[in-house]
């Protein structure tokens, strides 16, 4: 688990635990790291914001103040069970992963009766996705994406043949069920389109983006449309 990763399934951890908290040791046993370790991130949670705070002593540990908890979530059955299907049936979107926690976020501040509902009907809807591509690649395409940092792939191209790249990621984007990572590849000194799950293996660099824009992918089709809220 990458270190971003763990920062979030850290303060997951805490805000589930409630008034409660946790121990460092038993944090340090979840995620299979050592305690020092784990007060480190603890401090760069801090750092960033997230409000902990830290209780010495016999039953002290760490845990979130309450402010930090989302209030009660005013949802339907069905508007709980479409959250649920959108984000089960685009499981190799990137960041799916996060997705699928926050939906379970929402999910655990439901109201119980709308909670059982929401069950009962999501046991209703079932979703047959194609094998994603490998979470490490995945995982890896995310972060330089969302630091903007060079990522050195290996990809396999139609003819089967393979290169090593070096590619400046600018944006990913879906179209006729697959999902492409958009970039300046460094080899071709161009925009290229890599298919994900051409994508044999990822690593983040170092190295910073040039600050290659969305508007030199081109203009996007008719029907595309990013991702970001409209306020609608």
């Amino acid at each position: 688990m990458k270190r971003a990763e763990r920062l979030h399934a850290l303060s997951e951890m805490l805000r589930r635990a409630g008034s409660r908290g946790c121990t460092a040791e038993r944090l340090a046993a979840e995620f299979g790291v050592s305690v020092r370790t784990v007060k480190r991130d603890l401090t760069a949670l801090e750092n960033s914001g997230v409000p902990i705070w830290s209780r010495p002593g016999p039953g002290g540990g760490y845990g979130l103040a309450a402010r930090a908890s989302l209030p009660p979530v005013s949802l339907s059955p069905a508007q709980a069970v479409a959250l649920l299907a959108a984000v089960s049936a685009a499981s190799d979107a990137p960041y799916a992963d996060l997705a699928s926690a926050g939906v379970r976020k929402i999910l655990d501040v439901l109201d119980p009766r709308t909670r059982t509902k929401a069950d009962e009907l999501a046991s209703r809807v079932w979703v047959d996705t194609p094998s994603s591509s490998v979470r490490a690649v995945r995982s890896a395409l995310e972060e330089a994406m969302a630091e903007q940092r060079v990522v050195r792939i290996r990809y396999i191209s139609r003819d089967d043949s393979e290169t090593t790249r070096d590619v400046e990621p600018i944006m990913f984007a879906s179209t006729n069920g697959r999902w492409y990572l958009i970039g300046w590849c460094r080899l071709r000194s161009d925009i290229r389109w890599f298919l994900v799950t051409r994508i044999e293996h990822a690593s983040v660099t170092k190295i910073p983006c040039g600050g290659h824009s969305v508007q030199e992918v081109g203009t996007p089709p008719a029907t595309a449309r990013s991702v970001q809220s409209r306020g609608e």
